[in-house]
């Protein structure tokens, strides 16, 4: 398998990306909600110090991104994907734009393949694709949103609405959860069928 020194190596880089990518979630996330804790903590201490927090801008979707980059370091660990060497194809691996959307996070055993893969453009390929996210846009933005109007009206002035118009507002939630997810879904395979 790996020789003694090899497998320290591996195992120290394995940590070290774990460490910084974990420290970067912590970083923008919670390091104000953990400065907050302290200051409550050493309050009931009466240190007299306390630590004032920071004006973090924080990063759209960096749990998504934290996340994708240690599944490709494990797997690349674990042997069950090559290291990829390319950093524009890592890049884009890790801010996939239609999975960042709607998810999951992908092994990257999946996607680095498909990416690595020669493409040729199709006309036909981006009219589906296009087809394709008009319906999600048209499912999320038309018939969720629409219904979600409804929805809020009722479940918001609750003590005007009761009986029938509960009962109506509850199927029109279950017709815009579905359509809301359906809708993101379908623009992601639309965004994939495009290229």
């Amino acid at each position: 398998m790996y020789g003694r020194g090899e497998d320290t190596g591996k195992k120290l880089c394995i940590a070290g990306s774990l460490f910084l990518n974990l420290g970067l979630l912590v970083y923008f996330k919670y390091l104000n909600f953990l400065i907050e804790f302290w200051n409550k903590s050493t309050g009931y201490i009466h240190t007299g110090g306390s630590l004032s927090t920071m004006e973090i801008l924080l990063p759209v979707g960096i749990s998504f991104y934290i996340f994708q980059a240690i599944g490709y370091t494990i797997d690349v660990y674990r042997g069950d994907v090559y290291t990829e060497r390319n950093f524009l194809k890592y890049a884009l691996f890790v801010s996939f734009f239609p999975q960042l959307v709607a998810g999951p996070i992908e092994r990257s055993k999946n996607l680095l393949r498909q990416l690595g893969e020669p493409k040729t453009f199709s006309y036909e390929n981006l009219r589906k694709g296009l087809l394709l996210m008009l319906w999600g846009y048209f499912l999320k933005m038309v018939i969720a949103d629409r219904a979600g109007i409804i929805v809020d009206t009722v479940y918001e002035n609750s003590q005007f609405h009761m009986g029938m118009y509960v009962i109506v507002a509850t199927m029109f939630f279950a017709i815009q959860i579905y359509c809301d997810f359906s809708g993101y879904s379908t623009i992601v395979r639309g965004a994939g069928t495009g290229v």
